[in-house]
């Protein structure tokens, strides 16, 4: 992978991008390009629509995205090609030079089938300036979202649209009875998580994992405060974590999170009283994530990035979502990966739901080392 130091265009596929190349393949249809700059959970959502437009088009999708995680995210998975990446959509034009260099790099791209992911038009000035006109983008926001749609759903169905510059489409494709996420790790990022488990103590322990903490969570400010709505109380954790080493007495538990969220997984562990329970918050790469969560035996989650990240590897999961949100939003992974949806209420924020449905919904879970395993 090549990397501009000041972020500019990431070779994720067989070709890099130069003067002259052309998004087009030998079977004549253009390669597909898709703009999204989402947030961990958002990039790991377009995952089925990545996978849906490779084998539409017979070739990897070029995507347009940010965030420093992003590359780490979708290096090596099935159906990406070219990573375009720009540091920020907001800021002026005429005072970003990373905008500057993602308009050149898309105009000697050259103009195709382009899937617009993003809210309010944000960025789509630059496919403008790259000479991506209105009759190559399928904007998604411009789509009615049918009642009851799953996120993943809709976006297969975008996936069969032809933008009205596409003369000869290829065929649409088959749409499954259910869109699913997956990501697989790297071998070289599992032997650095066998490593660090190493270093636990843990080598060849199962473990199970918790995730607290979110970004809303841990901006400035007290913990509980009426626009932290994904706030789940800590004395709520610690029946939780009770639960898990009752259910798996031999497991370690690992508190995940960034380091940010280090001081809330040690409020819990104080609370808890529990052996055998870690708090591993720390500023890792999303590389690690992926590979850590695919050892995993089982995750209770509050809505947050990472559990999309755990049902894209198939890891069995309870997640708690604030109410009508996880209509469109629940994580849904790999086949055989299962997942419970715990859902606050009344709706509202995330403290409406109880401690006791988050240990209901736990027992409930068919774990890994109960036979749930499908990546294997």
């Amino acid at each position: 992978m090549r990397l501009e130091a000041e972020v500019g265009a990431v070779s994720v596929g067989s070709e890099f991008i130069g003067s002259s190349f052309q998004p087009v393949r030998p079977n004549g249809h253009p390669r597909p390009l898709v703009m999204r700059c989402g947030a961990l959970g958002d990039m790991t959502m377009l995952t089925p629509l990545i996978r849906a437009l490779a084998a539409r088009f017979g070739q990897p999708v070029d995507i347009v995205s940010s965030g420093p995680w992003t590359a780490s995210l979708l290096e090596g998975q099935l159906g990406v090609g070219d990573l375009f990446l720009v540091k920020s959509r907001r800021r002026p034009y005429f005072v970003s030079p990373d905008q500057w260099r993602l308009v050149r790099q898309l105009r000697n791209r050259g103009a195709g089938p382009t899937w617009f992911m993003d809210l309010q038009g944000i960025g789509r000035q630059l496919l403008t300036r790259a000479g991506i006109g209105p009759e190559w983008i399928i904007d998604a926001e411009a789509v009615p979202l049918l009642s009851g749609e799953h996120g993943l759903d809709r976006l297969l169905s975008l996936a069969a649209i032809n933008p009205p510059g596409l003369v000869t489409p290829p065929p649409a494709p088959a749409i499954p009875t259910a869109a699913a996420t997956m990501l697989v790790s790297s071998n070289s990022a599992r032997q650095e998580v066998v490593d660090w488990l190493a270093r636990l103590g843990l080598h060849g322990r199962p473990f199970l994992v918790a995730q607290a903490g979110n970004k809303r969570t841990m901006r400035r400010g007290r913990r509980r405060r009426p626009s932290n709505q994904k706030y789940w109380p800590e004395s709520r954790w610690v029946g939780v974590i009770g639960a898990m080493r009752e259910r798996c007495p031999e497991h370690a538990i690992l508190l995940l999170g960034v380091a940010s969220e280090s001081a809330l997984n040690e409020d819990i562990l104080r609370l808890a009283h529990c052996r055998d329970v870690f708090n591993v918050a720390a500023d890792r790469s999303v590389t690690f994530l992926v590979a850590l969560l695919e050892m995993a035996d089982g995750m209770v989650s509050v809505d947050t990035g990472p559990a999309h990240v755990a049902a894209a590897v198939g890891l069995p999961l309870v997640v708690m979502f604030r109410g009508a949100d996880a209509i469109q939003y629940v994580p849904r992974g790999v086949p055989g990966g299962p997942v419970i949806c715990v859902r606050a209420d009344p709706p509202g924020t995330l403290e409406g739901v109880t401690e006791e449905s988050v240990v209901n919904a736990w027992r409930r879970l068919s774990l890994r080392s109960e036979g749930a395993h499908p990546l294997t």
